[in-house]
């Protein structure tokens, strides 16, 4: 997670920001769409994707005593991320099993201190051959992100994914781009906000220490 305030001489911490998403056929749809997103963002954070085979985990397991490597790796991304993204196909009318599979291990985080996603910016991304699942999938990825006391961001994007959408690996479509661009890009605003707040609020408490013992910074 972000520092409140680097070492003297040394750049600023970048946020981490993690992208869940996509189902087991690697380069589907819905992973372009979330590679893109991830894409808008540029080098202002870091970016950790779990996609394609990366989601292969076993089913989530409450207090299971050993954990799948791929599932630690996951938990230890959610514990340290600033922001998620999460990009789902939509499976008669809601989230896909390999995706709401992953998110279950957030679980692992309910005794954190900062608990399962508290206050993460969370972006959207529902993927489906029509309108009506897309909008159905969005709304259930909100609920799912409230659950997680997370922070959907205000746009959610939702994409009807048409042949030759994702040729080549870019999107075709102008439209798109643009709303999955404003999904990362309001994820990295959020992300650079809390930081400054957390900055801006450790000068104060500085300040009022100092003034409380009469001293200077």
């Amino acid at each position: 997670m972000l520092a409140t305030s680097p070492p003297a001489g040394m750049p600023a911490v970048k946020p981490l920001i993690v992208g869940i998403g996509g189902t087991l056929h690697e380069r589907s749809s819905t992973e372009l769409a979330l590679r893109q997103t991830c894409e808008a963002i540029g080098d202002e954070a870091d970016i950790r994707i779990f996609a394609g085979r990366d989601l292969l985990l076993p089913l989530y397991q409450p207090g299971a005593a050993s954990r799948d490597a791929g599932a630690a790796a996951l938990v230890s991304a959610l514990r340290h991320c600033d922001g998620l993204i999460i990009a789902s196909p939509a499976y008669h009318g809601s989230v896909s099993g390999l995706i709401k599979n992953a998110l279950d291990y957030a679980e692992e985080l309910s005794g954190e201190d900062r608990p399962y996603l508290d206050g993460v910016p969370i972006g959207l991304i529902a993927c489906a051959a029509g309108w009506q699942a897309a909008g159905q999938t969005l709304a259930t990825l909100r609920t799912i992100a409230h659950a997680l006391r997370g922070w959907p961001t205000p746009y959610g994007a939702t994409i009807r994914t048409m042949p030759g959408l994702f040729a080549g690996g870019a999107c075709s479509d102008p439209a798109v781009a643009v709303d999955l661009g404003r999904v990362g890009k309001q994820v990295l605003a959020f992300t650079q906000s809390q930081a400054s707040a957390l900055v801006g609020l450790a000068s104060v408490q500085r300040a009022a220490t100092f003034t409380s013992t009469g001293t200077t910074p």
